[in-house]
């Protein structure tokens, strides 16, 4: 069992490395800083000083028992732009994150919304939509890839996602396991005034 979490996390990095994605360390949801865009001054660049992607690498993961389903993300931040209808168009499908694909890695099978998914490793992509319409959750067998690149014949399914009112705009992307059950936990995708989420539950 350990064996095959060392070698999924393995081979993840691997194909990460090979898209050019920068080695950050991942951190947990919870873990990532608390940033205000000076939004007065005008739009943050969107490279650091140092010329690295200013999207930090980041993880989320939950326990059914003695296994684990993770997902492994780039969290990117408003940076005082409106994010969703036009940096994210409504109606496209979108990485669900920055730089390389969100990616999942699950020791277990799972039922995500309606759609069945086989243990092992699969990306995750989304369809924004506008206030008064339900997101759709992808879930993809391509692996590996840049999150911009993504081919819908390896679908291997799709589901609505709910919504939740904001408390208030969250300046960066968390993607969470929360409300864990027994068996059954949801997938909460948050940024900006979005809170949308589906339902996941190990089979």
């Amino acid at each position: 069992m350990v064996a095959m979490r060392v070698l999924s996390i393995a081979l993840l990095a691997v194909a990460l490395l090979s898209t050019g994605t920068l080695s950050v360390p991942a951190q947990e949801p919870g873990s990532l800083p608390e940033t205000k865009a000076p939004c007065a001054a005008g739009k943050v660049p969107m490279k650091q000083p140092n010329g690295q992607l200013s999207s930090p690498a980041a993880m989320s993961f939950v326990f059914f028992g003695n296994k684990v389903a993770t997902v492994y993300y780039s969290a990117p931040s408003v940076r005082c732009r409106k994010v969703f209808g036009e940096l994210e168009p409504f109606g496209k499908v979108w990485r669900l994150g920055a730089n390389p694909s969100t990616t999942l890695v699950s020791e277990v099978p799972l039922k995500i919304g309606s759609v069945m998914v086989p243990a092992g490793t699969h990306t995750l992509y989304a369809i924004p939509e506008a206030p008064s319409k339900k997101w759709t959750l992808i879930v993809n067998n391509q692996i590996g890839q840049w999150g911009t690149d993504y081919d819908q014949t390896k679908d291997v399914g799709r589901t609505e996602m709910m919504s939740s009112m904001a408390s208030e705009p969250q300046e960066q992307m968390t993607i969470s396991f929360t409300k864990v059950q027994g068996k059954a936990t949801e997938l909460h995708v948050k940024w900006d005034k979005a809170d949308e989420w589906v339902k996941v539950e190990a089979q």
